[in-house]
């Protein structure tokens, strides 16, 4: 596996743990919807919470989180109505972002929350 790969594995480890320990509930990791998928699926408070995770070994070339695209947005929208869909849920879905940087734990770790909203296509 190549390095990023195994980076940014890593990092969504550590992204996942950060959330349990904030009291997120993880619904699902790498949930696929065709050739996409949502880094991390999680509920707290009657809300859905969608997770885009962005590790970088630093901040050389830019924070993580500015590697979220508008079209990456829309990606991770359409995934998240499939996801809605599938899973029959009618909850308030907010959009994070959780920026990892570091080679190995402890990372730093950046949780962004309500980092985009749905664009109005």
């Amino acid at each position: 596996m190549a390095s990023h790969n195994e980076l940014g594995r890593k990092g969504e480890s550590a992204a996942a743990l950060f959330l349990e320990k904030n009291g997120y509930t993880i619904r699902h990791r790498d949930w696929r919807s065709g050739k996409r998928d949502l880094d991390i699926v999680a509920e707290k408070d009657g809300e859905l919470v969608i997770v885009e995770v962005k590790t970088r070994k630093d901040t050389e070339f830019g924070n993580p989180e500015d590697a979220v695209s508008p079209q990456k947005i829309r990606h991770i929208i359409e995934s998240t109505d499939e996801y809605l869909k599938k899973f029959e849920l009618d909850l308030p879905v907010r959009f994070d972002i959780i920026s990892v940087t570091g080679t190995d734990s402890p990372f730093k770790i950046e949780h962004i929350e309500n980092a985009f909203l749905p664009p109005i296509w």
